[in-house]
């Protein structure tokens, strides 16, 4: 298996859901640099889950200890290791899936691609547990980020059919960056919250689960970023958004409602603004040919429902080769969609700070 992310600063995430532990690799940081670690840990206790109704009941710490690249919260240029822990397992619970793969997970092409030798418990190395180091990375690239201008910030944008407002896509206040940074339910318009969490209780006392999306911004990133065809802005944060369990789409700007218009709406007017080049719209989110034209960069990521779900499912038996029933056991989320906010921010920072080294 390769888990392996970036050139110049590279990431690699290791371990399994179940296993003693996991946790990231990232080489090619620079020495020097100092990071706050309570708003690393801030981070992490976002995605953390047992906190909520939305999340699964299972409790996990999340605090990363670090085993080298790090003295006195300074980046010494040695690879950054750190290791979490699972502390609060449950394998017993999936002891039938090795031969009955969940429908909508990655159980059967996992069989397949490893010839049966996968951890299937938890999901082994395709669990969402392993978005933890992941936001540990981003949250790490994201400070670097910071001390250069650029700051990221993500909110739920739907769970169902209820929705939250659009980022203003030209003019996006550091407030609002800050406000959503620091939040475990991360909304724009926080009325949205009792809708929302309604619409989780409905599907967990169904025995279900309810999928939605997530909405990122990226302020201060400089225009002239990127290469066209294969090496543009939309690809690196593309690649590294795909990368995270439970993502089956994205798009950039006004995305599939650019295919409803016309060039005379679709296109972003120039004209200039204290000395620099903006547009008046900002439908082409912050992107064009693959390059940044120093807009915010805005997408979104469409998360699927948790495929564990309580419901009786249909199912094979890999053993027998005969059709079967499912009934799945263990703790997971209705929803994961607010856990997915700070890892959808994590991957967009990682997946940026591989294109800094033309910042200044």
């Amino acid at each position: 298996m390769s888990s392996t992310f970036g050139e110049k600063i590279k990431i690699s995430i290791f371990g399994e859901s179940h296993g003693a532990g996991i946790g990231v690799v990232i080489d090619g940081l620079p020495a020097g640099v100092k990071i706050d670690m309570d708003a690393v840990r801030a981070q992490m206790s976002r995605r953390a889950p047992g906190k909520d109704r939305t999340a699964t009941p299972r409790r996990e710490s999340d605090l990363p200890r670090i085993l080298s690249g790090l003295l006195g919260d300074v980046l010494t240029g040695a690879p950054l290791c750190a290791l979490i822990e699972n502390t609060n397992t449950r394998s017993g619970d999936y002891s039938n899936l090795a031969l009955l793969p969940r429908p909508g997970h990655s159980d059967y092409t996992a069989f397949l691609r490893y010839r049966g030798s996968n951890d299937v418990r938890g999901g082994g190395h395709f669990s969402g547990r392993l978005t933890a180091p992941l936001v540990f990375a981003g949250a790490v690239c994201r400070q670097i980020l910071e001390k250069k201008g650029v700051r990221i910030a993500a909110h739920i944008y739907n769970i169902g059919g209820v929705y939250d407002k659009h980022f203003d896509p030209v003019d996006i206040k550091d407030e609002l960056i800050d406000r959503l940074s620091a939040s475990s339910f991360s909304l724009i318009d926080e009325a949205r919250e009792t809708e929302m969490r309604a619409e989780v209780e409905t599907a967990r006392l169904a025995l279900d689960s309810v999928g939605g999306s997530v909405e990122c911004v990226v302020k201060g990133f400089p225009a002239g970023i990127g290469e066209p065809i294969f090496d543009g802005v939309e690809g690196a944060i593309a690649k590294a958004v795909f990368g995270i369990p439970a993502v089956k789409g994205i798009e950039f700007g006004a995305g599939f409602e650019l295919s409803k218009m016309r060039g005379s709406q679709a296109n972003d007017p120039f004209r200039m603004e204290n000395g620099r080049v903006v547009t008046a719209t900002n439908n082409c989110g912050g992107i064009l040919g693959g390059i940044s034209d120093g807009m915010p960069i805005i997408f979104r990521a469409a998360i699927k429902p948790t495929p564990s779900i309580a419901q009786k499912q249909r199912t094979v038996n890999l053993s027998t080769g005969e059709n079967a029933e499912l009934e799945i056991k263990g703790r997971h989320d209705p929803c994961i969609v607010p856990r997915a906010v700070p890892v959808i921010e994590a991957a967009a920072a990682i997946a940026l700070i591989n294109l800094t080294e033309e910042l200044s």
